[in-house]
C-alpha cells in the first residue's frame, strides 16, 4: 500500500500532467498538480506571477506548496523547474518516490512545438530551432537533478502498466 507521495518529474511537456492522472486513477490515489496549488495559492496565473515578481519568488512560493505536500499518499505532477532550486530534488528523494518522466529533446520540441508556449514563461518568444536549442540547454542544466529519480523512464515507451509495476517495485523496497 502507497503511504507517501509519488511525484513525477521532467521538462515541461513531458506528460507529467497527463500520466499523474492515469497514474493516480490505476493507484486509485488523488492526483495534484503543484502549478494549480500554486495558483490557487497565489490567487493568479503563473504566467502573471512571473511577470510581476520574477522568477526568484515563484521559485519560493513553489517550494512552500511543495513541502505542504509531505506525507500525503497521492500522484504529485511537479513543474519542470521543481527538483531544480534549493534543495527540491533532496526532499523530493527524502518525502516520497520521484518518477522521472524522460524524453529527449527532439520530442520535448516536437510536443511543445504543438502547445501554445506563451503559457510558459521560461519559452516566451522561443519557436522553431531556437525552441530546440532552448530544450537541449535547459535539459543538460536539469538532467544532473532529474538523474537523481528512484525511478527512470522513457516516457514515449513506457505503458502505464508498466509505470504501475515500476512504481509498486520501488515502493516496496523502499518500505521494507
Amino acid at each position: 500500500m502507497i503511504q507517501r507521495p509519488v511525484f513525477l518529474i521532467g521538462f515541461m511537456g513531458s506528460g507529467k500532467t497527463t500520466w499523474g492522472k492515469k497514474l493516480a486513477n490505476a493507484l486509485e490515489l488523488p492526483f495534484v498538480d503543484l502549478d494549480h496549488e500554486i495558483v490557487d495559492c497565489i490567487g493568479m496565473s503563473i504566467p502573471e506571477y512571473f511577470a510581476q515578481h520574477g522568477e526568484e519568488k515563484f521559485r519560493e512560493i513553489e517550494r512552500e506548496v511543495l513541502q505542504k505536500q509531505h506525507g500525503k499518499a497521492s500522484i504529485i505532477s511537479t513543474g519542470g523547474g521543481t527538483p531544480c532550486y534549493f534543495d527540491n530534488m533532496e526532499w523530493l528523494l527524502n518525502n516520497g518516490t520521484v518518477l522521472y518522466l524522460k524524453h529527449s529533446p527532439k520530442s520535448l520540441w516536437n510536443r511543445l512545438s504543438q502547445s501554445d508556449v506563451n503559457k510558459r514563461p521560461a519559452l516566451k518568444g522561443f519557436t522553431g530551432e531556437e525552441l530546440l536549442q532552448f530544450i537541449e540547454s535547459k535539459l543538460e542544466e536539469r538532467s544532473p537533478f532529474y538523474d537523481k529519480a528512484h525511478i527512470l523512464v522513457d516516457q514515449i515507451n513506457t505503458p502505464l502498466e508498466d509505470l504501475v509495476s515500476l512504481v509498486k517495485a520501488n515502493i516496496q523496497i523502499h518500505e521494507q
